[in-house]
């Protein structure tokens, strides 16, 4: 009995799902596709078996893109090997897509089926697909859906900004058409101002040197000698602008008016205007065929690769075609019409543009357009899948293609394709290396720059930010000046004239018990220094009335010095009295010691 299994490929993760016995499907396909509708008739049918889900958009994109590829992603493999039978023979699996089937037969082994029935149960399984599985919501799928296939879309049209060949196809085709405007408006003024000054039609031959005399000249009476020298800057030919004034003074044209004479030069200036924008638009054609396709630019030209391109859809499909197409492209009409009656096929399409075709002899056009057409898909080619394109392959091919023509001539052996492709290959390597080597200067450049900006940004950011800070500090602090009262500035500084008294007096305070007493006696008889008194002042506080230490503290105001004086002038007196109440203490102790 062969299983049938169905794989489902969902935004969200890998389905596998289980059906019935494959006689009994292939028998009831009818009521498969009646029974897709409805949930109930196709639980009967299909069962979940394991579902995988995706860890991450990123990991839905890589398996998306390599189930788009026919590649077997480890996930899809991993889910294969786990949940499908172990005997490969009798396990049948259905899958959408023929080239994912393919890329499973032959790497895991297992039989796969596609269209028919499987095709309408992955349409009942699409449709009911939230309901399989627990926990998805048929908004979350969608969701899911949505941004998979942004994501896988956005992958697809990723390329390098450098090498885009859609500028090239718009521009070559935009060349075309104002070519064929501008032929047609030049003959249109031509025509118009032929009525008035008919001579000059048959001396100026080009269309935009014609529009810029006519918008110039205007009514041709009004031309004189002043005028000559300006005449010969715009036909850059002294013979041509004395032939256009000497046809100025006897030409057989009729008068004209004002108005038209205004209409005739506004118009000239618009297909002046439009030939000078065809000439940038054919520089900047040339710059971005030297980007995207260098040797095909050096091989055949700009406007006939860019043409190339262009028919062909992309640089890519270019590359893809085979030589013999490259040779007929452009010439479809003219090849379907000689299939169609039998005729001859026609030897050359795009490619009959370029020079070596046109100086080829008339026998030996078809060998060298079949030449050319060889050479120019090898230069797409590289072009198209080269990491870094240079135009030294084209410059090569194209010496191929001139050594060829010469042996055509003149019968010359031209050089083998071998060799000349190993000194391409060499100098292609050193060029490629010169050019990644400007690439690397010009990122650095880039990346200091950008450096250099944030950085400017930071600074001003910090700047602004740290402004509003200084004007609220100053705001605050006279505020916290006014605070304060006139009281407590009194009792801060008489606090630091105590604390700078305090400071050396503390050191003597080793005294023996007689030596106290005489101390505590000379206080009492008033005869003590003043750093006494600030030492003792602090113990007799709580013991001395008010009205005392107010008298104790007037002196202290009136001696009120700055921070920086008082310790000099603090300094002497100090010592002084320590030296006297050293020696009175000596004397005292002398009497006492006599009197006992």
């Amino acid at each position: 009995m062969v299983l049938l299994h169905v794989l489902f490929e969902h935004a969200v993760g890998y389905a596998l799902l289980a059906l019935k016995e494959v006689e009994e499907i292939s028998l009831l396909l009818p009521q498969v596709e009646e029974c897709v509708l409805n949930l109930g008739k196709f639980h009967n049918i299909v069962r979940l078996v394991a579902f995988c889900p995706f860890s991450s958009s990123q990991v839905a994109l890589e398996n998306a893109n390599a189930v788009s590829e026919g590649v077997v992603h480890e996930d899809l493999r991993l889910l294969l090997e786990t949940h499908l039978p172990p005997k490969k023979k009798k396990v049948l699996l259905g899958v959408g897509d023929p080239k994912i089937g393919a890329a499973i037969q032959e790497e895991l082994g297992y039989n796969c089926q596609t269209g028919g029935v499987i095709a309408e149960i992955l349409r009942g399984v699409r449709l009911h697909f939230h309901n399989l599985v627990k926990g998805l919501t048929d908004l979350s799928a969608c969701k899911a859906q949505l941004g998979l296939g942004h994501s896988y879309s956005r992958a697809k049209v990723k390329f390098n900004v450098n090498r885009v060949d859609n500028m090239i196809i718009q521009s070559i085709s935009l060349l075309d058409q104002l070519d064929k405007d501008i032929n047609t408006f030049s003959m249109r003024v031509r025509e118009w101002y032929g009525y008035h000054f008919p001579e000059l039609v048959k001396i100026i031959n080009d269309n935009a040197t014609y529009c810029r005399l006519a918008q110039f000249i205007g009514n041709r009476k009004e031309l004189n000698e002043e005028k000559l020298e300006k005449l010969e800057e715009l036909t850059m030919d002294a013979a041509k602008a004395k032939a256009i004034l000497d046809a100025s003074r006897s030409s057989m044209g009729m008068d004209i008016s004002a108005i038209d004479l205004i209409n005739i030069e506004s118009f000239s200036s618009r297909v002046v205007s439009l030939s000078e924008y065809r000439q940038s638009l054919h520089t900047y054609l040339r710059s971005k065929m030297s980007q995207v396709a260098p040797s095909l630019s050096a091989l055949i030209g700009e406007a006939v690769g860019a043409r190339l391109i262009a028919h062909a859809g992309s640089l890519t499909n270019l590359a893809k075609y085979p030589a013999s197409t490259v040779q007929i492209l452009g010439a479809e009409k003219a090849l379907f019409r000689a299939l169609k009656t039998r005729g001859n096929t026609p030897k050359y399409g795009l490619i009959f543009h370029s020079t070596f075709i046109g100086r080829a002899a008339a026998k030996n056009k078809g060998r060298i357009s079949r030449y050319l057409a060889n050479k120019c898909s090898i230069a797409s080619r590289i072009d198209c899948f080269s990491e870094v394109p240079t135009s030294v392959f084209g410059e090569k091919l194209r010496e191929q293609v001139e050594e060829r023509l010469s042996f055509y001539e003149t019968g010359e052996i031209p050089r083998k394709n071998l060799d000349v492709m190993k000194e391409a290959m060499v100098q292609a390597e050193e060029a490629a290396a010169e050019i990644t080597r400007k690439l690397e200067k010009q990122e650095k450049k880039r990346l200091k720059k950008e450096k250099k900006r944030l950085a400017a940004i930071a600074l001003a950011s910090s700047e602004n930010s740290s402004a509003p800070e200084e004007c609220e500090e100053t705001s605050e602090r006279p505020k916290k000046k006014k605070k304060q009262k006139p009281q407590e500035v009194l009792q801060e500084n008489g606090m630091e004239d105590a604390s700078v008294s305090f400071s050396k007096p503390k050191k003597k305070k080793s005294f023996s018990k007689e030596e106290l007493v005489s101390s505590d006696l000379e206080e009492t008889a008033g005869t003590g220094s003043l750093p006494k008194r600030k030492k003792s002042f602090p113990k007799e506080e709580p013991v001395t009335d008010p009205d005392e230490s107010e008298n104790k503290r007037v002196p202290k105001k009136k001696r009120k010095l700055s921070p920086k004086e008082e310790p000099l002038s603090s300094g002497p007196e100090e010592a002084a009295a320590s030296k006297s109440s050293g020696s009175k203490k000596k004397k005292k102790l002398r009497k006492l010691s006599q009197e006992s």
